[in-house]
């Protein structure tokens, strides 16, 4: 067991959220090492991003870029921060965070808890300069016109971060997975499309898991007219499989981790048919090996994001999943990554 690993499992034993803050302290004045090259084999491009790797950071853990320099250094391919709001806000009362040990699970019911924007877009502009950042959006609690705070995010933070991520499928914001129906996502996108003008940094739109095939075709089309870059598959889910055994099972809030897999998997496939190759798509969701990395890349996923399983497996999970996913390559015949996509399909 490596240091980041072993401090991951010393973490598990506090509060989770005491154990999330310090681990985001940690990787702020810890001095690890650079990475190790990654493979050849492994370097990918999703919507014009030249990522060096697969294998992605998802939103959630990083909520204010304080840490970005450390996260830079183990090992991602790309590394998303946020969400962030306009406004600063506290997000929901304590506790908010459960981690479900026996399902490999966490449920969290944040809501949004972050510094606000201009924080935000000061931290980015120092962040590290050799990795691919991208920046995820909210909106704030208590708006009455959520699509103006996206495009608020969108316009504060031209320039500092690598592609911006639009989410509307947090289920702990009051009215904001409303978004994703047509009409709503018409006003929302054709509004982010006239502020980002002529800007080429990509901008990705994250779904959630609840969502039919029909709606996701739905989402699917309306990203490609508003010229969206990328569809993140998926957010947590409402959902309570019968299978959780653990006693935070009935918490409110969105459930990540392995119970995730089936749903979010099911729901690339639906984004992946709906695409049909227009659209790239990262998967996330239930993502914990390097099998099932190499799952939803055969599915159609350009790259993956991980988050959850990072608290169960530690850090070290991330080279584990690339070394994986090198092996599956090399030992199917496959000369770069971008070949396997969608060869499961």
């Amino acid at each position: 067991m490596g240091l980041t690993d072993l401090g991951a499992a010393l973490l598990r034993t506090l509060d989770p959220e005491t154990a999330h803050r310090l681990a985001i302290r940690a990787l702020q004045v810890t001095p690890l090492p650079a990475p190790a090259a990654d493979d050849p084999i492994l370097r990918t491009r999703v919507a014009g991003l030249d990522l060096p790797n697969p294998v992605g950071l998802a939103a959630g853990l990083d909520k204010n870029g304080e840490a970005l320099h450390g996260l830079a250094r183990l090992g991602f391919g790309f590394v998303e921060c946020g969400s962030v709001t306009p406004l600063a806000q506290p997000g929901n009362p304590k506790p908010r965070l459960f981690r479900l040990y026996e399902d490999r699970a966490i449920i969290n019911r944040m809501g949004f808890n972050n510094a606000g924007l201009e924080a935000f877009a000061d931290r980015l502009a120092h962040r590290p300069r050799t990795a691919v950042i991208g920046a995820n959006l909210g909106a704030n609690k208590d708006t009455e016109d959520k699509a103006a705070d996206y495009v608020k995010g969108l316009i504060r933070l031209k320039g500092l971060a690598d592609y911006v991520t639009v989410n509307v499928s947090s289920p702990n914001t009051p009215g904001l997975r409303a978004l994703q129906g047509r009409a709503a996502l018409d006003d929302l996108l054709g509004r982010l499309a006239e502020a980002r003008g002529d800007d080429p940094t990509p901008v990705f739109l994250k779904i959630a898991p609840d969502l039919t095939p029909d709606e996701i075709a739905l989402i699917a089309e309306a990203s490609l007219d508003h010229g969206l870059d990328a569809l993140i598959v998926s957010n947590t889910t409402l959902d309570r499989p019968d299978s959780l055994r653990s006693a935070h099972r009935g918490e409110a809030g969105g459930l990540s981790g392995a119970p995730l897999k089936t749903r979010a998997g099911d729901a690339l496939r639906a984004a992946a048919d709906a695409s049909a190759g227009r659209l790239p798509l990262i998967a996330v969701g239930g993502i914990e090996s390097a099998d099932d990395a190499w799952a939803r890349i055969r599915a159609g996923a350009s790259a993956i994001q991980v988050y959850s399983a990072l608290i169960y497996e530690g850090p070290g999970l991330v080279s584990r999943i690339k070394s994986g996913l090198t092996d599956r390559l090399r030992t199917e015949g496959f000369s770069t990554l971008a070949e396997a996509v969608g060869t499961g399909r």
